[in-house]
């Protein structure tokens, strides 16, 4: 291990949307993962030499069932899908476990090296925020649920409960509250058994708050309550739901996170106390002290622009739902993404392969250059910001010629579309640039003419709700409102983080 250093992280630890958290340490490496929903590939793992700093790891799957939701036919899978995963490793293998909304079904996969490959077991029942644990005589127990905490003995493969096997409520909530005990993280230290829950009563600060159960058997007794009851200065939002993790030299963090408006949920590292069998969490600060165990390792960033030479996927993006792999084509050659169609669409969330990345920072600025030559009549290209209440800034063929549009739904508004004119060229340049300062979450439009970026349209309003009940993205995309085929070509995507 190479010398060891302290710096100061602050929080956010990551300043984008990694909800529901759940941290390991593997000899002196963290991992993470955090619910990525509808969003495919999916289950992105990250790693950290000092929790502070992070980067992407692998994705545990590429698909997961094909159901027709799941390829964004017959419906979507919009704000379900993969959800408050369980990740663990144990005798040499890692496993991740997680429940999926849209299936209600359970999904258990292993891995030799976090990178993968990842083997998906079968696993029956269905497990609402779960967390497993490898107890030390060889039993495997999992908690889950909502103002009733459920636990259950599985098999040792994880597939079942264990016929006779312990199965029983162990915690129920029964106070006043918006949001019940929930979001389970579950540990053995030292003998005794921790249990971490979040927690959204109305009494008090009216915010979500961090719940603590502990037992000396895990059959036993859980006593504890609320243990953390922080906002850090932003809207009364509750620092909540989350587990803790050890460094190599004893001490212990708890990775929660908290909402921070149309941008999502993101990571909050809380320093931890535990002494003599008791856990206390330290306040929320801005700021917090962590060891840098490698301070030569420069972590590759979590978004990043694309020319689209690599003629691949890069790890940043992700698709909207399971893609059409014959409708997208990252091309090498001509550096730009293909994207074509195969069906009428009605509106931006059903269109097939939106490739999305997450928003970073308090202020972003994404772009990117459209050919719209391939378009047919009623086609829509260009960049979005994708959410329930999504806008997108496109280039549209009305009446044969093509034209500028913003276009999107809103709770104010409802649907709505801008006609911004022709266009005298088939490519242009689109720039989307959102502001995220005190929960503004605004976004605005700009056409590039020359060098110069020109404003167009008025400012959009985003807010996260929970149709998607994910942070708003930036996405590339295609689809046709009459007539399926058209193509259109997207180069040099340009992201910028302040």
């Amino acid at each position: 291990m190479a010398d060891e250093t302290f710096i100061t992280a602050s929080n956010p630890i990551i300043y984008a949307d990694y909800p529901d958290p759940d941290v390991i340490r593997v000899g002196d490496v963290y991992y993470m993962i955090t619910t990525t929903m509808h969003m495919f590939p999916g289950g992105q793992i990250l790693k950290s030499y000092d929790l502070a700093h992070w980067e992407h790891a692998g994705y545990v799957f590429d698909h997961l069932d094909h159901t027709p939701q799941q390829r964004l036919e017959d419906g979507n899978i919009y704000g379900k899908g993969m959800w408050a995963a369980s990740l663990r490793f144990h005798k040499g293998v890692f496993h991740v476990v997680f429940c999926a909304n849209d299936t209600q079904s359970m999904y258990h996969y292993t891995a030799a090296a976090i990178e993968g490959p990842w083997e998906r077991h079968p696993m029956s029942g269905f497990y609402h925020d779960n967390s497993v644990l490898f107890d030390d005589d060889g039993r495997v127990f999992i908690v889950y649920g909502n103002t009733e905490i459920h636990l259950t003995e599985l098999l040792p493969d994880l597939s079942q409960p264990k016929p006779g096997g312990i199965d029983k409520i162990i915690i129920r909530d029964e106070g006043d509250v918006l949001l019940g005990y929930e979001g389970s993280h579950l540990y053995k230290i030292d003998g005794r058994y921790y249990l971490f829950l979040i927690h959204w009563p109305h009494t008090g600060h009216g915010r979500r708050t961090q719940a603590l159960f502990t037992a000396d058997r895990i059959d036993g007794e859980w006593i504890g309550g609320d243990c953390l009851d922080e906002d850090l200065g932003f809207f009364n939002s509750g620092v909540a739901q989350g587990g803790i993790v050890d460094t190599p030299q004893g001490e212990y963090y708890a990775m929660l996170f908290q909402d921070h408006g149309a941008q999502g949920r993101m990571p909050v590292l809380v320093p931890v106390s535990f002494e003599d069998g008791q856990i206390r969490m330290e306040q929320a600060k801005a700021q917090v002290q962590v060891r840098q165990s490698h301070p030569e390792h420069t972590c590759r960033p979590l978004f990043g622009s694309d020319d689209f030479s690599s003629g691949k996927r890069e790890d940043f993006w992700q698709w909207n739902h399971e893609p059409k792999p014959e409708l997208c084509f990252f091309d090498a050659k001509e550096k730009c993404l293909k994207l074509k169609t195969d069906r009428i669409t009605e509106n931006l969330p059903e269109a097939v392969n939106i490739l999305t990345q997450r928003c970073f920072g308090k202020l972003m600025t994404a772009e990117v250059t459209v050919c719209g030559e391939g378009l047919k009549e009623g086609d829509r290209a260009g960049i979005c910001a994708l959410q329930g209440q999504y806008a997108e800034f496109a280039l549209t063929r009305k009446n044969g010629r093509l034209e500028l549009l913003i276009a999107g739904r809103s709770v104010e508004n409802g649907k709505m579309a801008m006609d911004l004119g022709a266009l005298e060229k088939e490519t242009v340049t689109l720039q989307l640039r959102f502001d995220y300062r005190d929960k503004a979450d605004q976004v605005t439009f700009y056409v590039k003419k020359q060098e110069e970026y020109e404003p167009v349209g008025s400012t959009w309003q985003l807010r996260y709700t929970l149709d998607h009940f994910m942070g708003c993205r930036v996405g590339l995309f295609l689809y046709s409102t009459k007539e399926p085929g058209g193509e259109a070509r997207f180069s040099d995507f340009r992201m910028k983080v302040d």
